[in-house]
C-alpha cells in the first residue's frame, strides 16, 4: 500500500508539472521522456545508469541479456538513423534501447510475474524510472522558476558572502588559472552527478538479488527526495547567481546587459544595499539552496560504508563539486553552507523514517531545519550586518553547519548496530 500511495503521489505531481509547462507552450516532463523512446535521448548516460540499477533484481544471466538487449536496440536504431540520413543534432545518440528495457520490464512484471516477484521487479522498474523522471522533473522546476520569479535577490546573497570572503570569487580565479584541465575535469564531475550517484547505489544494493528484497534505506531515496523538496525553495528565494548577476564571467557565459557589473571573478562586489533586481524569464533561479552541494554531501555520506576506493571517489566527487559550483560561478558560498544543512536534514528525517523515529531522530531533524530556516533568514534580512562584521558572522555561519555535521555523525553512529560480545565457555576442571 506504502508504495501505491507513493507511486499515486509521483503521478499526480509529475501530471500537475506537465500542466504547469504548458501554460508556458514548452513540453513537460512526461512529455520529454515519451519522447525519449523514438527520439534521440538528452540524458543517455542517465537511462543507462537508471537500467543498471533495475538490474540489481536480476540474475547474472539476466543482466547479460537485459544489457545485451538494449545495445543491440540503441545499434538497430542507430542504422536506421543512418539509412534514413536523419542526423543527432541534438541529445544523446544512444539510450532509447536501455529505456526500452526498463519499460519492457514493467510490461514482463505485470504480464508474466505474480507475487512477491512481481512486487520486486515492479520496486527496480519503479526506482529507474524515479531516477530519470527526476531528472526531468528538475528540468520543468528550473523553467517554472524563470517564468514565475521576475526578480531575484542575488544582491542580498553577494552581500551576505562578505561575511565568508566572497569564496566564488577567489576559487573562480583559481580555476581559471589551471585552464584547460581543470574546468574541464570540474565540468566532468559537476554534469555526471548522478552517474556517481549511482555506482554508489549499486554497491548498497549489490545484495537485492540474492535477499529478494531492498534495505530500507539506501541513497537513490535521499537523492530523489532532495530533487523533488529542493526546488521549492527556489521559489522561495530565488537566485541565479554570481556568473550570470555579476559579469560575463571567464567561461563563455554570464547575464550580459541584466547583469549588475561585469565583477565576476575579478572584482567582490561592493558593500552597498542590497534589493530585488529584475532577471531575464529564461535563466534558472537555481542557487538557494545549493543542491549540487547537497547532492555530493549524500554521495558522499553513503560511500562511506563501502571499500577505501569507494570512499575516496566519493570525498573526490563532493571536493570536485563544491570546487566547480563556486569555481564556474554557479553558487555563492553561502549557498553551499544551506546546502549542507539541508542535505544532512534530509538525510536524517529518511533515516529516522527507515528505523523508526526516536528522540534523537526527531531533535537532529528539528535542529537541522531551524538551522536551515536561520540561514534563510539571514541571509535575506541581515546581509548588509554580515558583510559589516565578517569576523563573527563568518565563524557563526560555520559553526551553524558544523553543529549539524557533529549532530549528524553523533546520531548516525548512535544508530549503527553494535557487535555483540561474543562469550566464552568457563573453562573445565582438569581431571588429575
Amino acid at each position: 500500500m506504502l508504495w501505491v500511495a507513493a507511486g499515486a503521489v509521483t503521478v499526480g505531481f509529475l501530471v500537475a508539472l506537465e500542466m504547469a509547462a504548458r501554460r508556458y507552450g514548452l513540453p513537460g516532463p512526461l512529455t520529454n521522456q515519451l519522447q525519449e523512446v523514438i527520439f534521440p535521448p538528452k540524458s543517455g548516460f542517465l537511462l543507462y545508469a537508471s537500467m543498471a540499477l533495475l538490474m540489481v533484481v536480476f540474475t547474472w544471466r539476466q543482466r547479460l541479456i537485459a544489457m545485451g538487449a538494449a545495445i543491440g536496440i540503441d545499434l538497430t536504431i542507430l542504422l536506421v538513423r543512418w539509412a534514413a540520413d536523419i542526423k543527432v543534432t541534438e541529445g544523446h545518440p544512444f539510450g532509447n534501447g536501455a529505456l526500452w528495457v526498463i519499460l519492457g520490464c514493467a510490461v514482463i512484471a505485470v504480464t508474466r510475474r505474480t507475487g512477491a516477484e512481481r512486487a520486486l521487479l515492479l520496486k527496480g522498474v519503479g526506482l529507474a524510472l524515479l531516477l530519470v523522471a527526476g531528472r526531468k522533473t528538475g528540468d520543468t522546476w528550473l523553467l517554472i522558476t524563470s517564468k514565475t520569479r521576475p526578480t531575484v535577490l542575488d544582491q542580498y546573497l553577494a552581500v551576505a558572502d562578505h561575511a565568508l570572503g566572497n569564496p566564488s570569487w577567489v576559487v573562480g580565479r583559481i580555476v581559471r588559472a589551471t585552464a584547460p584541465v581543470g574546468p574541464h575535469v570540474l565540468d566532468f564531475v559537476y554534469v555526471q552527478l548522478a552517474v556517481a550517484a549511482v555506482v554508489i547505489a549499486l554497491y548498497q544494493l549489490r545484495h537485492v538479488a540474492a535477499e529478494r528484497r531492498f534495505p530500507a534505506h539506501h541513497l537513490v531515496r535521499t537523492f530523489l527526495v532532495i530533487g523533488l523538496v529542493g526546488p521549492a525553495f527556489y521559489m522561495i528565494f530565488p537566485v541565479v547567481g554570481p556568473v550570470f548577476a555579476y559579469g560575463t564571467g571567464a567561461f563563455g557565459t554570464g547575464g550580459g546587459h541584466w547583469a549588475v557589473a561585469n565583477l565576476w571573478p575579478e572584482t567582490a562586489p561592493p558593500l552597498s544595499a542590497p534589493h530585488p533586481m529584475p532577471y531575464d524569464g529564461i535563466t534558472p533561479r537555481n542557487c538557494m539552496p545549493s543542491l549540487h552541494t547537497a547532492w555530493a554531501v549524500t554521495i558522499f555520506v553513503h560511500s562511506r560504508g563501502g571499500p577505501r576506493m569507494l570512499r575516496f571517489a566519493g570525498a573526490f566527487w563532493l571536493l570536485a563539486t563544491l570546487g566547480a559550483t563556486l569555481g564556474f560561478g554557479y553558487h555563492y558560498g553561502v549557498d553551499l553552507v544551506a546546502g549542507v544543512v539541508f542535505a544532512l536534514t534530509i538525510e536524517a528525517a529518511l533515516r529516522s523514517q527507515a528505523r523508526g523515529w526516536d528522540r534523537s531522530g526527531i531533535q537532529l531533524v528539528a535542529h537541522g531545519a531551524t538551522v536551515f530556516a536561520a540561514l534563510l533568514v539571514s541571509y535575506r534580512f541581515l546581509p548588509v550586518e554580515m558583510a559589516g562584521h565578517p569576523w563573527v558572522f563568518g565563524p557563526l555561519l560555520l559553526l551553524a553547519m558544523a553543529s549539524v555535521i557533529l549532530g549528524f555523525v553523533r546520531t548516525s553512529r548512535m544508530w549503527e548496530p553494535k557487535a555483540a560480545p561474543v562469550l566464552q565457555p568457563d573453562p573445565q576442571p582438569e581431571l588429575v
